[in-house]
């Protein structure tokens, strides 16, 4: 029968109410958890992970959207394909993991198990408009079909609330039962299945299985496992599936990989006893594993052993208050929506990468294991600086993971996901993240003289494939002091571009392993990699101009391929940027010389030898017009993390101000509360750390002990330090929730004047009061002088 119609209005209030929250107690709460909306960046492309999760946990459940689907849920109405437990968060290219989904029928036609349809691409049914809702740890969704999947999570558990309000399958009446039915599928989203296999246990319904699975942006393989378990029902029949057919004999199947494309259907099946009526509820618990099937279910029976939802539920949300509550805000005035951009974007920052300790199969080690690196050249630029500054714990744990996924695997990852190396999109970026935590005090049970092995041998071993680690170019690099376009490389190899993107991010590594090597008495290493680290000169043409559309820009000066003969060669200024092929400068063999951006970009990535830049560049007037143009001109697109730095770099030119400014213009209008409400996908939490760093004012260079400071998007904003216990505040006088007052007119630090327009990490550190007086006009004092600006430490 059809569901009776005052139950299916009632849905929308009943997932509410489910979801433990009201609109106004969401308005008057002071608790950052209550302002998280875990949809935003769901919507064109985003790709945001929506779902129930722990901060960086293994389990990451939610239900799988048939269309842009990459975070597994999409706002985009698309069909539901079934409920997996394993995601990855913002990441573009393929879609990866969502292994062994879930996907629930209310009955089957005519009362037969071969009534249901077993196909994911024949099966899916359509979400009820209005129905979603999300919070940290917490997802719940309605079918068309009649069912509410309401979701939360343990480490490595997903725990599924199931209710079925009646007997709808599909968009159709059928003429059976109230039976409900749950099928386990041996797929992944990507559809790349080799191998599997999967059992149902007769009498408990226990379904237990594996399978082989490809990573989404890298090479390998890697075996997942899980543990199914079910309560809320008598069990009417299981089996296994196949294609479209299904029986109660056998109890197990294999599958081997094979010429269909998508590969086989195939899995198990559990049926329950009919009931009378609608509503009834069914808990499914889902322990994962990367090690076997008795791991998955004993990660399970140890983390929820007695399917309460609610409890677990409880326990979710209290990780997550507690990890949030380090940052206290006081945001008297600020329109909510501001308040919940800035609290979603710490939440995105906290999804990867993953903790997966425990669980990796390939080493034995007492150390840290954290995965889903995608990728350390977009982590880099803003998510790492942001944990180091709020949850220093977790960034050690994910240090040592570093340094010991390099001692197992003979170098540094760039890319990591799905225990497999991934693809380096540019330099050896992970020296950038080590460096920024030694000199930020990371340093509990960090085996920094190993750490300090491993950025060396990125930049002195070229590996054989350096498309997956280390760097490529090795010879030129020492010889030439630039890759050259023509390269001639004997040592190894990879793809022969981003000649420029990887020459200057070559550069600012090796400045960075000389910080290093200077803080550890290395003076000979510290000479050698800062001497190297001024290499993003040797591409620099003074005499190349740029016109878009036909029309002179006006500006000259901009980096450029070169030979191995040392001549030049030519690459459109504004290629790969928004105006003029933007798409064209991928992984792929006619990548062209930059990555990702144009050199219009890229001329300005000398983040160590800034004033040495500038003064190339015309001074700092030129310079600041240089950026003005770059920021308005449609160059620049703040969806790419290189992006980033060019919002804060008017700091260097004694004009902070300029930056204030900056990122207002890109805050809101780029990062807001929509499901679209941020530019691009987010790379793991990149844009969320940017959103959040940007807001509390104190915007990191990457790799140095630099905040540049702008005025907070608050009256006052506090971080409590989790290794000192000392609280940090930054209080804005004259705050006005107009934003007409952007401009920092002076300062004083704990009371003394202050006239430096950034802070180092002591701050942080030490704690403190920042206070920062703010008016409607530039200032053409506070930090503008030679003495306020940051260091440059380039060569001499």
């Amino acid at each position: 029968m059809a569901l009776h119609p005052p139950i299916w209005c009632l849905l929308l209030a009943c997932s509410a109410a489910a979801s433990g929250t009201t609109l106004l107690a969401r308005n008057t709460s002071n608790n950052g958890y209550d302002f998280v909306d875990p949809l935003i960046g769901t919507l064109n492309g985003g790709h945001v992970f929506a779902g129930a999760t722990l901060p960086f946990g293994m389990a990451k459940a939610v239900a799988d959207s048939t269309q842009d689907n990459q975070g597994g849920y999409a706002s985009n109405r698309s069909p539901i394909s079934g409920f997996s437990h394993m995601h990855d968060s913002g990441t573009g290219g393929a879609q990866s993991l969502a292994n062994f989904p879930i996907f629930p029928y209310p009955g089957c036609k005519g009362d037969d198990i071969n009534g249901c349809i077993f196909p994911k691409t024949k099966r899916s049914v359509a979400p009820v408009n209005g129905s979603v809702s999300a919070r940290p740890g917490y997802f719940t969704i309605d079918l068309q079909s009649g069912i509410r999947a309401e979701i939360t999570a343990a480490n490595h558990t997903a725990l599924y609330k199931f209710t079925f309000f009646g007997n709808a399958t599909g968009n159709a009446t059928v003429d059976a039962p109230l039976s409900p039915l749950f099928i386990i599928d041996l797929t992944d989203l990507p559809d790349t299945r080799q191998s599997g296999s999967a059992a149902v246990d007769p009498e408990t319904g226990r379904m237990t299985g594996t399978g082989k699975f490809n990573p989404s942006f890298g090479i390998g393989s890697y075996d997942a496992y899980f543990c199914a378990d079910f309560k809320g029902g008598s069990i009417r029949d299981n089996g296994v599936f196949t294609n479209t057919r299904a029986a109660n004999d056998p109890k197990n199947i294999t599958v081997a990989k094979d010429n269909n494309d998508p590969p086989l259907p195939a899995g198990t099946w559990l049926w329950f006893d009919p009931v009378e009526s609608g509503p009834t509820e069914v808990i499914a618990r889902v322990g994962v594993s990367f090690k076997s099937t008795q791991q998955a279910c004993s990660n399970s029976e140890a983390e929820i052993p007695t399917f309460d939802f609610d409890a677990t539920l409880s326990a979710a949300e209290k990780i997550w208050r507690d990890k949030l509550s380090v940052i206290s805000i006081d945001a008297t005035g600020v329109d909510e929506s501001l308040q919940t951009t800035f609290w979603s974007g710490i939440y995105r920052a906290m999804l990867s990468p993953q903790d997966y300790t425990g669980e990796n199969p390939l080493w034995d080690s007492d150390e840290p294991y954290y995965d889903s690196y995608y990728c350390i050249w977009d982590s880099f630029r803003s998510i790492h600086p942001f944990i180091t500054l709020v949850d220093p714990y977790s960034q050690t744990q994910m240090i040592r993971s570093l340094i010991d996924i390099y001692r197992h695997e003979g170098y540094l990852p760039d890319c990591r996901m799905s225990l497999c190396k991934g693809f380096t999109q540019g330099g050896s970026n992970a020296d950038v993240v080590l460096a920024d935590s030694f000199l930020k005090n990371i340093t509990q049970d960090v085996d920094w003289a190993t750490g300090y092995e491993a950025l060396v041998k990125d930049a002195e071993v070229e590996p054989q494939v350096w498309d997956l680690e280390g760097r490529g170019g090795l010879r030129s690099w020492k010889s030439l002091g630039y890759i050259p376009a023509d390269d001639f490389d004997p040592d190894g190899n990879g793809l022969f571009t981003r000649s420029i993107s990887r020459t200057v991010e070559y550069a600012y590594d090796d400045f960075c392993i000389s910080e290093v090597a200077q803080a550890m008495g290395k003076q000979g290493d510290r000479e050698k990699y800062l001497q190297r680290s001024g290499n993003w000169m040797n591409l620099y043409n003074p005499d190349q101009t740029s016109s878009i559309n036909g029309t002179d820009t006006g500006f000259k000066g901009f980096l450029q391929p070169k030979y191995l003969n040392q001549s030049y060669g030519y690459q459109d200024p504004a290629y790969c940027s928004p105006l003029l092929n933007f798409t064209s400068c991928y992984l792929n063999p006619g990548g062209s010389e930059t990555y990702e951006g144009s050199s219009w970009m890229y001329t300005t990535f000398a983040p160590h030898d800034m004033a040495r830049l500038i003064t190339t560049l015309g001074g700092p007037d030129a310079f600041v017009r240089r950026l003005d143009y770059l920021h308005e001109s449609g160059l620049l697109y703040i969806g790419d993390e290189q992006a980033f730095l060019p919002v804060f770099q008017y700091h260097y030119a004694g004009r902070p101000g300029k930056s204030s400014a900056r990122i207002h213009a890109y805050i809101p209008s780029q990062f807001n509360t929509t499901t679209a409400g941020i530019p691009g996908n987010d790379d793991s939490g990149a844009m969320g750390s940017f959103v959040a760093l940007s807001m509390l004012g104190v915007f990191p260079n990457p790799g140095q002990d630099v905040y540049f400071i702008t005025p907070p998007f608050f009256p006052s904003v506090s971080i409590k330090n989790q290794q000192t216990g000392k609280t940090a505040t930054i209080r804005n006088l004259n705050f006005d929730p107009a934003y007409t007052n952007i401009y920092i007119q002076s300062a004083t630090l704990n009371g003394a004047p202050y006239s430096r327009n950034y802070l180092t990490h002591s701050f942080f550190l030490e704690g403190g009061t920042l206070e920062l007086t703010l008016g409607p006009v530039e200032s053409t004092s506070w930090g503008t002088g030679e003495g306020d600006i940051p260091p440059s430490y380039g060569p001499t």
